[in-house]
């Protein structure tokens, strides 16, 4: 952590009254945000060691918040590219079987490195694969989140509903009710940090209708709420889904989460495209979240999400990047641009405003991790969780509206991202752990994993 104070930058902070400066200034001491306002910093709010940073031509936003991602999955990028989800998902799994703690931690930090490079400093994970031999595979992402020091969410995720009993994955990669729930218990005890600017934060993510049991599905519920944990699922990402969930319980995907007590405030769901009126209006008296995926969606051919609806409706809605490998370049700064396209190709160019796209990625997702009294916003007390952005180089400079800049225009360097006041990327190099060894370690683990030569 260090005093920083931030002057002359464009000032987007999310604020309650949605405040904005032309040129203003930001004064970060340790981990908090002690002064944010229009003009220059008064020399009495800045810390006596403070660092100065000329930030004219920048602008200034939240920390991006990332909600839905595999990090594992890093390892396996390019594969099916031109597949349906079901399709992807029965190529990938047995690929998937072979992780271990090694491939894991390395591949993760990659993929965490690359969230911080594209304005990410918080992040969830949904992790629900875990070979019998692999180690402690959940413990290596916690390890690379702290390595490169973003804020993170880790859900241990589960699976026991194999190819055998009707579900998606093969049976080598499920495990009983019993060990999800043991093994849940311990994650719990060894990370979770509830206290307030907490960096690391469990949640309970059982994967999937067609991958899990209610028994299951249930009983992860109850624990969660034991233990004022949050939960998260996938929930009507593919038409398939919709299928599959009248096939085999007579009702939609939310009407079976519902039926299971699985929809209110503590929880959110990824993707969220086949929702009809009904569910949606459900979704917003229970509070549900909706985490948002654009370019998972359109690689994959899963559809396009009804953001405005949702929003509209009053439903909270974040942003995630979703899988490395049903996104090849999660970057989290891309999702921004990408959902306000999508909703404008299907909408019109009212259905999604640059600001309130900024929003999704910024106050959304904090509301979502349930976080919002601490991160999604700049203001005085908050954590300082800050995204510095040069907007004076050549792919935006003359851009009249910085906010513009930044969500339509093309990926803008990252001058500064402080995270719990630490800085973590400056001049769009990570500070933390050296790009070029990770990029070689992730390499390596993914020929492990593929055997690729």
């Amino acid at each position: 952590m260090s005093s920083v104070v931030l002057e002359g930058c464009t000032v987007v902070t999310m604020d309650g009254d949605r405040a904005e400066y032309a040129s203003g200034h930001i004064v970060v001491d340790g981990s908090r945000i002690t002064a944010i306002g229009p003009g220059p910093a008064p020399a009495p709010d800045a810390p006596p060691d403070a660092r100065w940073i000329d930030a004219r031509g920048c602008l200034a936003t939240p920390g991006l918040v990332n909600t839905h991602q595999h990090l594992y999955q890093w390892a396996t990028r390019g594969q099916a590219a031109d597949s349906t989800l079901f399709e992807w998902l029965t190529q990938l799994y047995p690929v998937w079987a072979g992780i271990d703690e090694e491939i894991t931690g390395a591949v993760a930090t990659a993929a965490l490195a690359w969230l911080a490079r594209t304005g990410c400093t918080t992040t969830m994970d949904h992790h629900y694969v875990f070979p019998r031999r692999g180690g402690d595979v959940l413990g290596a992402t916690v390890a690379a989140a702290q390595a490169v020091g973003l804020r993170f969410h880790p859900t241990r995720g589960s699976m026991d509903l194999g190819a055998s009993a009707g579900g998606l994955p093969p049976d080598e990669v499920v495990e009983s009710i019993d060990e999800i729930l043991a093994a849940t218990e311990s994650a719990f005890e060894r990370f979770h940090d509830p206290r307030p600017g907490s960096m690391v934060r469990l949640g309970v993510a059982p994967c999937s209708p067609f991958s899990v049991t209610a028994e299951l599905l249930t009983a992860s519920a109850e624990l969660a709420r034991r233990h004022d944990l949050r939960l998260h699922t996938h929930l009507a990402e593919t038409a398939d889904e919709d299928a599959y969930c009248a096939e085999h319980f007579d009702c939609t995907p939310v009407e079976y989460l519902d039926s299971l007590g699985w929809l209110g405030g503590d929880v959110w769901l990824a993707h969220g495209v086949h929702l009809g009126d009904t569910a949606i209006q459900r979704l917003a008296a229970t509070g549900t979240g909706v985490a948002h995926c654009p370019s998972s969606n359109g690689r994959l051919g899963a559809g396009i999400c009804r953001t405005h609806d949702l929003i509209t409706a009053g439903v909270p809605v974040g942003l995630g990047v979703d899988g490395s490998a049903s996104n090849e370049s999660g970057a989290l700064l891309t999702e921004v641009r990408q959902a306000t396209l999508v909703a404008r190709a299907s909408g019109g160019p009212r259905a999604l405003s640059v600001r309130q796209a900024l929003e999704l990625a910024t106050l959304g997702g904090a509301r979502l991790l349930g976080r919002t009294a601490e991160i999604g916003s700049l203001e005085v007390g908050k954590l300082a969780d800050v995204a510095l952005w040069r907007l004076d180089t050549l792919p935006h400079a003359g851009i009249a509206d910085p906010v513009a800049a930044l969500v339509l225009g093309s990926p803008a360097p990252l001058e500064l991202l402080l995270v719990n006041g630490r800085p973590v990327v400056e001049h769009d190099t990570v500070l933390t752990v050296d790009e070029a060894e990770v990029a070689q370690a992730a390499a390596r683990a993914a020929a492990k994993l593929t055997g690729s030569p």
